[in-house]
């Protein structure tokens, strides 16, 4: 029978993830939670200020934090069926309950934020239980056909051939539009249901039209496969072999910018172009968040670095409690229906908010972990996992 294990932490792994959603949380707020509005009667300074900002902050973590939560749920996954392997168990018949139960606090999460991942992640983490007893190599040459984007290869393949041929607009483009409709108009009960229905569409939507249904599964077994490594761990071969992922990942970052850059004054058609920025920034994605890990890791192991970048570990610890309640209070400080302050911020008011916010939250998960050894969101979907069934 399957046993209830007690939570395996890896403290770097901790602070990576902390550190994600610390990125995550200044994202969201300089968004308005995908709220988007730019307050009017701003004088130019701010207004500039607020676009050198945002555009700094999706260049350094846009794409980039959802990569490293990415990477760190294939390495949880890793650790939970090892340590079912080791006691002759097999783990994936509950690992698919337990993306359930994911999907179940995914649209909870939809209710208040329609930008939610944990929906999507409940359902493309499926793909490990086929592939989690495969060979590293096989594993491995399957996450990099995905990171190759297929389908969007396949789609520039056939505008290349067929001249005459014009895609129709992403359908995400429609379901934005009545999002902004009742984001603008509505009262609580049109955003909860309108974010569960149109809002869940729409992000799903422009996922799939941006490869994140490829990239995400890609980088859950990129993880497994360092669980199986165990390139997190404190050793001087793994120190060497962050070094040189650091080097070559700020050496590919640095051409495919290059070629993000110059690509439009290259390639003319816009629906072929289109399709090879999505597979570029794919692996552009792919490099910065190696270039994030790889620094965050050898700082973490370095002799100051670990006082410094541990203070994140507690947020880690308490990822998904962190996730929701972000999504809660900033739903409140941002939407019509709670203190609407949309109207009244802009992006520098905004990283101000969620940095108050960060603080916060930070202080929360430090308090709770003194009495508790899991957040109570991690505690809950921990004991509905291994409940008897």
């Amino acid at each position: 029978m399957i046993q209830e294990v007690k939570p395996y932490r890896i403290d770097v792994v901790d602070a990576l993830r902390g550190f994600a959603i610390a990125c995550i949380i200044l994202l969201h707020n300089m968004e308005h939670f995908e709220f988007y509005y730019a307050p009017k009667n701003f004088p130019e300074w701010l207004t500039n200020l607020d676009t050198s900002i945002l555009s700094s902050a999706y260049f350094l973590f846009g794409g980039k934090a959802y990569a490293i939560f990415a990477l760190l749920f294939g390495f949880s996954f890793y650790i939970q069926n090892e340590n079912q392997k080791k006691k002759g168990n097999d783990f994936r018949l509950r690992f698919f309950w337990r993306m359930m139960l994911l999907l179940i606090f995914g649209i909870i999460n939809t209710a208040f934020y329609q930008g939610d991942i944990l929906t999507m992640y409940a359902v493309l983490g499926l793909i490990l239980i086929p592939v989690c007893n495969l060979s590293n190599k096989a594993v491995f040459w399957i996450a990099l056909l995905l990171m190759l984007q297929p389908w969007e290869s396949a789609r520039y393949s056939y505008i290349m051939l067929h001249p005459q041929y014009i895609p129709e607009p992403n359908l995400s483009i429609s379901y934005y539009k009545e999002i902004a409709d009742y984001m603008t108009n509505g009262g609580f009960w049109d955003y909860i249901l309108g974010d569960i229905t149109k809002g869940k569409a729409a992000s799903l939507l422009w996922s799939w039209e941006n490869g994140r249904f490829f990239q995400a599964p890609a980088l859950f077994m990129f993880g497994m496969l360092a669980g199986r490594k165990q390139l997190f761990t404190n050793t001087i071969q793994n120190i060497i072999f962050w070094k040189k992922a650091l080097k070559i990942a700020i050496i590919s970052f640095c051409v495919l910018f290059a070629i993000v850059k110059f690509l439009p004054e290259l390639v003319e058609r816009k629906a072929a172009l289109d399709s090879l920025l999505i597979v570029i920034s794919s692996w552009s994605n792919l490099a910065f968040m190696i270039i994030w890990t790889a620094s965050f890791i050898l700082l973490f192991y370095s002799e100051k670095g670990s006082k410094l970048l541990s203070k994140l570990s507690p947020m880690g610890q308490m990822s998904l409690t962190c996730y929701l309640m972000q999504s809660i209070i900033g739903a409140v400080l941002y939407y019509k229906y709670g203190f609407g302050l949309y109207q009244y911020t802009g992006v520098t008011f905004c990283l101000f908010i969620g940095i108050a916010l960060l603080l916060l939250q930070l202080q929360f998960c430090k308090w709770w972990l003194k009495s508790h050894t899991q957040g109570p969101l991690e505690k809950l979907w921990h004991k509905l996992t291994w409940m008897k069934i």
